[in-house]
């Protein structure tokens, strides 16, 4: 049996990028995993995580919330660190 930790390693993804993608889509946090392990593997498929995270930003902006944006900004960076492609 798999855990969620067993989960997150495959994902090729971070716990902050499964959790904005689970928060952009409105999913559990298992589907967004699969979610985004697959579109890591599609040819625009890092660029539409990218995109995720900059409308959950928006989002998360807009509603005066600062905590969670300087988070989500975090969580963009690593990931077009990790993920040049988007």
């Amino acid at each position: 049996m798999l855990t969620r930790e067993d989960c997150l390693a495959l994902c090729e993804l971070t716990e902050g990028e499964v959790e904005a993608i689970a928060e952009h889509e409105h999913v559990p946090e298992m589907i967004a995993m699969e979610m985004g392990q697959y579109l890591c593997h599609t040819t625009d498929g890092e660029a539409r995580i990218k995109r995720m995270l900059v409308d959950d930003i928006q989002t998360s902006r807009s509603s005066g919330n600062i905590a969670h944006t300087a988070k989500l900004v975090s969580v963009l960076r690593h990931f077009v660190e990790h993920h040049p492609n988007s």
